[in-house]
C-alpha cells in the first residue's frame, strides 16, 4: 500500500515539478524543451513502473476467472470489440471528410451551417451503430 501511494505521489510530482520549474524560471525555448523532456520521461517511466507494480499481484486472479469462459463467449467478446473498433475508425474517417468539407462550405456561405451539421452528425452515427451492435452481441452471450 505504501508503495502504491509513493508511486501516485511520484506521478503527480512528475507533472507538477517541471511545470513549476518552467514558470518560475525564465521562459526560453531551450528551457521549455528540457522541461518537457524531463516531464515526459519521468511521467511515462513512472506510469509504466506503477502499472507493473499494480498488476503484478493480480495476475493469478485474472487467470482463474477467465478459465470458465467458453470459445463462443470469447469469440463474442472479440466480435463486440471489432464492431466498436471498426465502426469508430470508419466514423472518424467519415467525420474528418464531412467536417473539413463543411468548414470550407461554411467559410464561403454561412447559411449552409445547418446542412453541414446534419452531414457531420450522420457521419458520427456510424460509430453509434457499432456500439449498439456490440451491446446486442454482449446481450446474447
Amino acid at each position: 500500500m505504501l508503495l502504491k501511494v509513493t508511486l501516485f505521489i511520484a506521478l503527480t510530482l512528475s507533472i507538477i515539478v517541471p511545470m513549476v520549474a518552467y514558470f518560475v524560471g525564465e521562459k526560453s525555448r531551450g528551457r521549455f524543451k528540457k522541461s518537457l523532456a524531463i516531464n515526459v520521461v519521468g511521467f511515462f517511466g513512472l506510469l509504466v513502473l506503477s502499472t507493473v507494480v499494480m498488476f503484478a499481484q493480480t495476475a493469478s486472479a485474472a487467470e482463474t476467472t477467465t478459465a470458465g469462459l467458453s470459445l463462443g463467449s470469447g469469440l463474442g467478446y472479440i466480435a463486440a470489440a471489432l464492431a466498436v473498433g471498426s465502426s469508430g475508425i470508419g466514423g472518424g474517417i467519415a467525420v474528418a471528410s464531412a467536417s473539413s468539407a463543411a468548414l470550407g462550405a461554411i467559410s464561403e456561405d454561412g447559411s449552409v451551417f445547418g446542412k453541414a451539421l446534419i452531414f457531420a452528425g450522420l457521419a458520427e452515427g456510424i460509430a453509434l451503430y457499432g456500439l449498439i451492435i456490440a451491446f446486442m452481441i454482449l446481450g446474447a452471450l
